[in-house]
């Protein structure tokens, strides 16, 4: 990292998609982080396999089973990674995992809304709320000046269907209109944190991976998640106290709330 190396990061969402190409990454970088967490739903599930033959060949990864809109379950996960960083701090977390199901503003029902305003939005603000002693406690362990991921970070993955500025642009090419709603909410969420967590020495910022071909993005998208996710860690290698509260690209630029 351009403040120097991350020592311990976790990703929710780390069993398939951009979640899992992050971990991939931050396992290849010269330096890696002493600890990654790769929490995810269900590590014994299928969708878990390519994971878990990672974990078996690299020691400094670890599985966490995390479910972000169970709180008893984000409780558990927060406790293991305590045990395992041995009374270090947690460097970066990233709220990654998230839905993106079809819905108009005609097929919407209340349910639907719930449902993923409590894995979009309600997730991250459980997770974020358990590992905050661990990400002060990297926090004010740090000989890093300023704000930064090495110190103490918390990047939220947005996008720029929640930019409520952005979205004569973007709506009648992509509705998803409970998506939407849900970012724009994980958007509001970021930039009360950033206000809240700055004194803590915590970097709050959100990030739009772009258009990736994944089970969400769907197969048309623009990018590949291996273009998509080079972009994210590059970003998170320049964020400094400028990028604290705003919402960029993948490639670095800042778009509107």
């Amino acid at each position: 990292m351009a403040a120097g190396n991350i020592c311990s990061v976790l990703v929710t969402g780390a069993n398939r998609g951009i979640g899992l190409e992050l971990v991939k990454h931050f396992l290849a970088k010269a330096t890696p982080p002493k600890v990654i967490f790769a929490a995810c739903r269900d590590p014994e599930g299928a969708r878990a396999k390519e994971l878990k033959t990672l974990a078996s060949k690299h020691p400094n990864l670890a599985i966490l089973q995390l479910e972000t809109t169970d709180e008893e379950s984000v409780k558990a996960a927060a406790k293991k990674a305590e045990a395992r960083l041995g009374g270090s701090g947690l460097n970066l977390l990233i709220n990654n995992a998230g839905v993106m199901p079809p819905c108009t503003l005609e097929s919407a029902t209340a349910q639907d809304m719930l449902d993923v305003y409590n894995t979009n939005l309600v997730g991250p603000v459980l997770v974020t709320k358990a590992f905050l002693p661990l990400l002060k406690k990297a926090a004010h362990a740090s000989q890093q000046k300023g704000l930064n991921c090495t110190r103490a970070a918390i990047i939220n993955m947005s996008t720029v269907l929640g930019s409520i500025e952005k979205t004569p642009e973007t709506y009648f090419f992509m509705p998803v209109v409970s998506y939407r709603c849900s970012k724009a909410a994980m958007n509001m969420l970021t930039k009360c944190q950033s206000m809240s967590y700055k004194d803590d020495g915590i970097l709050c910022t959100a990030i739009h991976p772009g258009w990736v071909k994944t089970d969400l993005g769907s197969q048309q998208a623009d990018l590949t998640v291996e273009e998509s996710v080079t972009g994210i860690m590059n970003v998170l290698c320049n964020l400094s106290e400028k990028h604290h509260g705003i919402l960029l690209t993948w490639e670095g630029k800042t778009l509107p709330w």
